[in-house]
């Protein structure tokens, strides 16, 4: 689960422009909240993912990563 994480957290990376947000991330870390990654880069961070990972999020899943551990938990389901 690290490996997945790992990458995960370098791909949002891109897409944050504050990277003090990075020092005291978690599991439990928001995307949008704690993040301050907006909507519009939500989009880009799954296209990223979904190539990375080689699986397809639908968009009912899309809407329910609110945190990294959301979005880990969905590519260990998707890549099953």
């Amino acid at each position: 689960m690290k490996q997945i994480e790992n990458k995960v957290v370098e791909i949002m990376k891109r897409y944050t422009f504050n990277e003090e947000v990075w020092d005291n991330y978690n599991l439990d870390t928001k995307i949008i909240n704690d993040l301050k990654i907006n909507s519009a880069r939500i989009v880009d961070i799954v296209l990223d993912i979904e190539e990375e990972f080689g699986i397809e999020l639908e968009d009912e899943s899309i809407g329910k990563l609110i945190t990294i551990r959301d979005v880990i938990e969905q590519i260990k389901e998707k890549s099953k």
